[in-house]
């Protein structure tokens, strides 16, 4: 009997699944040329229009982050740009399989060695567009999985994802991938355990005597393919109890968030898009943390009505309960057509409050629709990216401008409390610098990547972008004294709040308001329960 296959990986969404293993094959059945050069264009063509008509009845079933994927791989089979070269290489007399792969492998390389990581998350999305155009051509469909089947591979298409049934468990163990891609976010807000970057031992096929029942551990990062009895048991056990753990957090769910010594710690919910309220009990939460304005800027830059009522929506769902709205944070992983930028290192770049500042025709739109919909409920506004007082001052400025407009114009409107993200160290080592802010709201992506250099999508330095390092710890906890020494509310709205090994450290580190996605409130609250301070 062949010795077990031990992977070691990088967890992006918690859990356990037992079961088949399945090999994400991107090879695709032959293609059969055809007699003349306008046949073979007629066939690509034909195949770019049934991957586009099976995207867009994806996305007709699908809203939020998940069609926000798809209406990008839309676009790109839409866009000349994309599908021109792949017609001009017919015209010269390739064959049509061999004209896309072509196009579209010289893209997928330049999205993959981009040193931006928006574009190299996305590279998963252009070999989803490819192999969907190719598997069209040879009118040939993806291999169906087994139910309960662990999808293991270099990565994993969206689309993919998307169609799986997932409600037989399963999950996904990828060579690569990247914890902050589109999957992986969509893996934890579904609750589908996945692993990434399994590394170099990873790279090659398994042995196909260990391909038929493997042990997925997405909560500590590993995988093992032809188990021991022994391996299979002891997984069993973590298994169970993890999903007792899930089971017991649910009771936590509809109480507030308290600690065993009786400390309350509000928690509320991180939202990227207005219809993710309506799947949230808002008395199961203490409001929004949160809410991303970036859906709204995608192929146009949104008018001041379109803001306004998807503003107004998540404010009047949550009633008396604050609504924190970032202001877009454009820039980075994060371009918009029209209004962001291309550079060289955009993390350190035009981004954020920055970008706002820089093209003030857009940002005073938004301020309009803000300052509008504040008379809904409780607004607060956040400005992301904030390195510096001016920056925040002429941020101000603007919504003080905005405002008094209406005035004149008699136009209902609220200046709501105007606060900043801490994810540039400059404002986490020096807080004093923004003492008249309205509150602070810790970033803990960015902070932890900008301390301690360290992107957290790439799996050879991942090991290093840990909110629970020393020195990120410690800007932390200055900032959580320093609000409470000024009265000036503290919260934190990434990743870590809603992670339970990093809990129990920012609560320590004197936090006491976090910000989750929904799909991990109620373990965040189950989490606190069991810190002692």
């Amino acid at each position: 009997m062949p010795e077990p296959l031990r992977l070691k990986g990088i967890p992006a969404s918690a859990g356990y699944a037992e079961g088949p293993l399945f090999n994400l094959d991107p090879d695709v059945a032959r293609y059969r040329s055809k007699a003349t050069a306008a046949d073979e264009r007629l066939a690509l063509d034909t195949a770019i229009g049934t991957a586009t008509g099976r995207l867009a009845k994806l996305i007709q079933a699908t809203e939020g982050d998940a069609a926000d994927i798809l209406e990008f791989q839309l676009a790109m089979l839409e866009d000349d740009a994309l599908t021109g070269p792949a017609f001009a290489a017919i015209a010269a007399g390739q064959p049509a399989d061999a004209a896309w792969r072509q196009a579209l492998d010289a893209e997928i390389a330049g999205y993959e060695t981009s040193d931006q990581d928006y574009f190299r998350a996305r590279a998963a999305d252009m070999r989803d567009i490819r192999d969907q155009v190719l598997r069209a051509l040879s009118d040939d469909s993806a291999a169906a999985a087994p139910a309960g089947a662990i999808f293991y591979g270099e990565d994993i298409a969206p689309t993919r994802f998307l169609e799986t049934d997932w409600s037989a468990g399963g999950g996904i163990a990828l060579k690569a991938g990247s914890a902050a891609s589109h999957v992986a976010m969509l893996a934890r807000s579904r609750g589908v355990p996945m692993i990434v970057g399994l590394g170099a031992v990873g790279l090659g096929a398994p042995p196909a005597d260990l391909v038929g029942v493997a042990l997925l551990d997405a909560e500590h990062g590993g995988i093992v393919l032809g188990p021991t009895r022994a391996e299979v048991e002891a997984f069993r056990q973590s298994s169970s109890s993890f999903a007792a753990r899930r089971s017991r957090a649910e009771t936590f769910l509809a109480r507030p968030a308290v600690t065993k010594a009786g400390t309350a710690v509000r928690v509320q919910v991180n939202i990227a898009d207005p219809s993710d309220v309506d799947g949230i009990d808002v008395s199961t939460c203490d409001g929004v943390g949160l809410m991303r304005t970036e859906f709204l800027f995608g192929k146009t830059l949104p008018d001041e009505e379109t803001q306004y009522r998807a503003y107004r929506k998540v404010l009047e769902w949550a009633g008396d309960k604050p609504v924190t709205i970032r202001t877009v944070d454009a820039g980075g992983d994060k371009p918009v057509p029209g209004f962001t930028v291309e550079e060289g290192n955009p993390f350190l770049g035009l981004r954020g409050i920055r970008l706002s500042l820089a093209r003030p025709e857009v940002f005073r739109v938004q301020i309009r629709a803000l300052l509008r919909a504040a008379v809904h409920g409780n607004l607060k506004v956040m400005f992301p990216m904030v390195a510096v007082w001016d920056e925040y001052q002429r941020a101000a400025a603007l919504f003080a401008e905005e405002q008094a407009a209406f005035a004149v114009r008699g136009v209902a409107q609220i200046m709501p409390p105007l606060g900043i993200m801490v994810e540039v160290p400059s404002v986490a080592i020096a807080p004093e610098v923004f003492s008249e802010v309205a509150f602070f709201s810790i970033g803990s992506n960015d902070l932890t990547q900008y301390v301690m250099a360290a992107a957290r999508d790439n799996a050879s330095v991942a090991h290093l972008n840990s909110i629970r390092n020393p020195a990120v710890l410690r800007l932390i906890a200055s900032v959580a004294a320093f609000g409470r020494a000024q009265e000036i509310p503290v919260s934190l709205c990434g990743d870590a709040g809603g992670d339970p090994a990093a809990i129990p450290a920012l609560i320590e580190a004197g936090l006491r308001e976090l910000s989750v996605v929904p799909a991990q409130l109620a373990m965040a609250k189950a989490a606190i329960a069991d810190v002692s301070i």
